[in-house]
């Protein structure tokens, strides 16, 4: 196991000092991590499958070796409870620890083998006595979440409820620095991220916003959009932090998927954590998502997040009569006044 010590792996001049321990932690393995993934077949098949995780997700080699990882180094930071994708319960690491960390080990893992942005997502609760009660409880009790978004750049963007911070790692010195201290993301937004393959499953209120924005400037959206999708919840946020935009994955017909299949936990709610202190709105395409909490760890929500106009404007389809949300997109009234 590496210890870390916080000044050698990032700059801790607004991270809260009870929390730098773990900060280091999570820095000095995504430092070695981004080193692996940059030697991409160089360093063995990383995109093996070797298992099924509790989810029914495939695992890849590099989604267990990450979970491992982090786990170890997290030891003796002051985390008493680990909750991870990778793993079916929580796990104690230190019982006299005050925090619990939730984590994605690698999201987007699919994209290992195309040189395609991934990433790691995390959220850290005060801890509880109850191991799972630390986790099950709502978003908003966050005291922070983050994510690491392996790319061109290594990236590590976090909130500590002060703002939305941004920080590159410097190949360099192997040091994250803080290089934007509070994320402010686009009020208004063009572009829209969903998988449009799955089209013929959303609802009527989902399905019927798409068309709006695939209509352009003929349409009642009166402006042209343009459409992202790249099956890694890490780069779709980091795009719409930095541009602005929506993402949508909304809950569908098909078996399995009535609540999406991203997770409340340690996905959805570190993300929407980030937006909302960026200035940004996130959602199950209803209601907010830091205002809920999950009912078992591994516990899926339908996730729209990003530009708050927009995410305020699929909520709004919702609300919709049914024969407007059932009507072609040039038929309907929404907006048009």
């Amino acid at each position: 196991m590496t210890t870390y010590t916080a000044e050698d792996v990032i700059d801790t001049t607004h991270i809260p000092g009870e929390l730098q321990p773990v900060m280091a932690a999570l820095a000095g393995e995504a430092r070695a991590l981004a080193r692996k993934i940059a030697r991409g077949p160089l360093a063995g098949a990383l995109g093996a499958a070797v298992g099924e995780n509790t989810g029914g997700d495939t695992q890849k080699a590099l989604d267990v070796e990450a979970d491992e990882a982090y786990m170890a180094a997290l030891r003796g930071t002051g985390v008493r409870w680990y909750a991870s994708e990778e793993q079916d319960d929580v796990v104690e690491i230190d019982s006299a620890g005050r925090f619990a960390l939730a984590i994605d080990p690698l999201d987007g893992s699919s994209n290992i083998d195309v040189n395609v942005s991934i990433g790691t997502i995390f959220s850290i609760f005060e801890a509880k006595d109850d191991a799972r009660a630390s986790f099950l409880r709502p978003a908003s009790e966050q005291i922070a979440g983050g994510y690491v978004i392996f790319g061109p750049q290594t990236g590590l963007v976090v909130t500590f409820g002060n703002g939305t911070q941004y920080y590159v790692l410097d190949p360099d010195t192997g040091r994250f620095v803080l290089v934007e201290e509070r994320m402010k993301l686009p009020e208004e937004t063009r572009e829209f991220a969903i998988n449009a393959s799955n089209m013929r499953h959303w609802s009527r209120p989902v399905r019927a916003y798409i068309e709006d924005c695939l209509a352009g400037k003929e349409g009642p959206r009166d402006k042209d959009f343009n459409m992202r999708w790249v099956a890694s919840l890490v780069a779709e946020t980091h795009r719409i932090l930095s541009r602005g935009g929506i993402f949508l994955y909304p809950g569908d017909a098909r078996p399995g998927y009535e609540r999406g299949r991203l997770r409340m936990v340690y996905e959805c709610a570190p993300i929407a954590f980030l937006i909302e202190q960026a200035g940004g709105l996130a959602t199950d395409c209803c209601d907010p998502i830091l205002g809920q909490k999950a009912d078992s760890l591994h516990a899926r929500t339908p996730f729209v997040f990003g530009s708050a106009d927009e995410v305020t404007r699929v909520a709004t389809y919702h609300d919709l009569p049914e024969r407007e949300t059932s009507a072609l997109f040039n038929q309907r009234g929404l907006f048009r006044a």
